[in-house]
């Protein structure tokens, strides 16, 4: 853990924004052979690995850096990662949410039905599907596992199925019936999808029935677990790689759902920062690398002419469907007072944030939905909202005029005083792993200092980041939100109270902890109603309303992923120009960039 102050929060905000194209070239050079060492490194989890060539490889970038337990292989609790490709090409979901075609597409279901009042689903369980030990998946692994979460509340994904599930039953291997407690049009949408990163994962009964699931690690290799349904199994492990080779008698391939994917082994592996990833796939190190700045990707790009980004011209990244704010526990002073909430708000110039955290790349935002067209129709029609809240306005003398009416004085140092004495001081947790959000928070440090707030930077390792925040230790933090795509109700329910829970307990949604008896009805009553209901437009309204008064957190900016492929070994990924999918590979979707993924030469 690393404390920055104002003073070194300039400092470092200038070493983020340029890199050099020798600084990469020098990098690249030490960094390759780094890489081709560590293709060959035998950590203590791994198991002796057979021989497979470069060109029958591929070579994904882990996103969010070293995995802290890498042979905790239970999806369901804290501290498990799924992103290092263990949803990717293991835990197979029931449906994918295509977002360039807007479709649900069947994958482990090839269907579903509903009744009209929207409490009853069907789901129908695709034939011949079969765990990688053999056995058959049937409708018995879906009602064991979601009963499996209800039974056990420190499981994520509990508290969804508790709150909507008030019955399941398989009446045959290939049928699935839920009872709702009430009417979700988003039963299938938001929790068997993949609407963003990944699913509820089902596991095998025949495992799962015989262990403690809140203790059970999942991780034996001489059992062969963990045991998923999906194409490849992981033959090798560390804290910043793991290898997966190829299941040639994937169920998929057996009945013709999908031909067999092509590569022979998958890596992913965590080179370390972003130079020196950049400069391993300039190298032909990494085909696949996560979201990178503008600058080093132009750098990377001149490199190696055979990588791409989504678009071909700027701004290079792809719209990501989660904004990224300042978060503010709304239950600790003095972020528990709305009007310093926004006097926090009028302090932050989004205009200098986009130019020098994201050089360009992407938008400010007044809200927390992403600009998808759906989403954008409905703030048309409240867009005299955001006049009468303007969010987005820069106006650091209205900050200093709300710290003055409330007693703060600053002191000889240009900070200001609170009426009982202390400094007004603000630490913001920052995961360590991920550049973008360190050079918000420094960009967002800088500007607080500016005003009198003495800002701090936490840098923290992603999980006590993620703990301190969900269990409402961090007063500050930045963060994204992923909730909405094509209607309002999710991202709005982020901020229900029902999430709270006593600060030190570990909760799921609504890390800044906003309580609004009034917002909760009408989330309340936006859930219940069919998408596209004309009844949701002036609930919807007044919501937002209440949220903008109550302002839980600050809206930075839209998200941008600007996530580079290399087509030296493999074509196939996924661009604007063959949008067959989305192209964030960090998501459970990934199993269809794979299967499309053919080699170059």
């Amino acid at each position: 853990m690393a404390e920055f102050s104002g003073g070194a929060a300039g400092r470092d905000s200038e070493q983020f924004q340029d890199l050099t194209r020798r600084d990469l070239l020098k990098a690249g050079a030490v960094i390759s052979a780094a890489v081709a060492a560590s293709t060959l490194a035998v950590p203590a989890f791994a198991q002796a690995l057979r021989p497979v060539p470069r060109e029958r490889t591929v070579i994904f970038d882990i996103d969010g850096g070293r995995v802290a337990a890498p042979d905790l292989w239970n999806p369901f609790v804290p501290g498990a990662r799924r992103d290092h490709g263990f949803h990717q090409c293991m835990i197979e979901p029931l449906f994918i949410l295509n977002y360039e075609t807007g479709q649900i597409e069947p994958w482990l279901c090839k269907g579903y039905e509903v009744n009209e009042d929207l409490t009853e689903w069907v789901f129908f369980v695709r034939e011949g599907v079969k765990w990688a030990d053999g056995m058959p998946f049937t409708g018995q692994d879906i009602v064991f596992t979601i009963n499996m979460l209800k039974n056990n509340p420190r499981l994520g994904g509990s508290a969804d199925m508790n709150k909507w599930v008030a019955d399941v039953q398989s009446g045959d291997p290939g049928t699935v019936w839920f009872k709702l407690t009430e009417p979700n049009p988003r039963f299938v949408l938001d929790f068997f999808a993949v609407k963003i990163w990944g699913s509820i994962p089902i596991v095998p009964k025949h495992i799962w029935e015989n262990v403690d699931p809140v203790t059970f690690k999942n991780y034996d290799p001489a059992r062969g677990w963990p045991v998923f349904t999906g194409p490849y199994r992981v033959v090798k492990i560390s804290e910043s790689e793991f290898v997966y080779d190829r299941r040639d008698d994937w169920w998929a391939a057996q009945t013709g759902f999908q031909p067999l994917p092509v590569p022979e082994r998958l890596v992913w592996t965590w080179l370390g920062p972003e130079e020196t990833r950049a400069a391993a796939m300039a190298a032909g190190k990494l085909d696949s690398l996560m979201d990178i700045t503008r600058g080093t990707y132009e750098v990377l790009k001149a490199r190696n002419p055979r990588v791409q980004a989504w678009y071909s011209d700027l701004p290079y990244a792809w719209l990501d469907p989660c904004p990224r704010y300042l978060g503010l526990n709304n239950q600790i002073e003095p972020w528990n007072d709305r009007e310093i909430r926004w006097a926090i708000n009028w302090a932050i110039d989004r205009d200098e944030l986009i130019a020098i955290s994201y050089e360009g790349t992407s938008i400010k935002t007044p809200h927390l939905y992403p600009m998808y067209p759906p989403i954008n129709a409905l703030m048309e029609e409240i867009k005299d909202l955001f006049v009468q809240y303007p969010v987005l306005e820069y106006n650091p003398d209205r900050t200093r005029e709300i710290f003055e009416r409330k007693g703060f004085r600053k002191g000889r140092d240009g900070i200001y005083v609170m009426p009982d004495g202390r400094r007004l001081e603000m630490s913001i947790a920052t995961p360590a792993a991920w550049i973008e959000k360190k050079k918000n928070a420094l960009m967002v440090i800088e500007q607080l200092q500016r005003v009198g707030v003495d800002a701090t930077m936490r840098v923290l390792e992603v999980a006590t980041w993620s703990e301190l925040m969900w269990t409402g230790q961090a007063e500050a933090f930045v963060h994204w939100s992923c909730g909405s795509i094509n209607e309002p109700w999710a991202t709005l329910d982020r901020y229900h109270s029902r999430w709270i829970l006593p600060r030190g307990e570990r909760q799921f949604n609504n890390d800044a902890r906003m309580s609004n008896p009034e917002y909760d009805a009408l989330v309340d009553q936006i859930g219940v109603l069919p998408l596209g209901d004309p009844r949701i437009k002036p609930l919807f309204r007044r919501a937002m309303e209440i949220w903008l008064q109550e302002l839980p957190v600050i809206p930075l900016a839209q998200a941008k992923k600007l996530i580079p492929f290399d087509f030296t070994y493999w074509t196939g990924w996924p661009t604007s120009r063959n949008n067959y999918i989305h192209p964030p590979t960090w998501w459970q979707h990934t199993i269809k960039i794979i299967l499309n993924l053919k080699p170059a030469r």
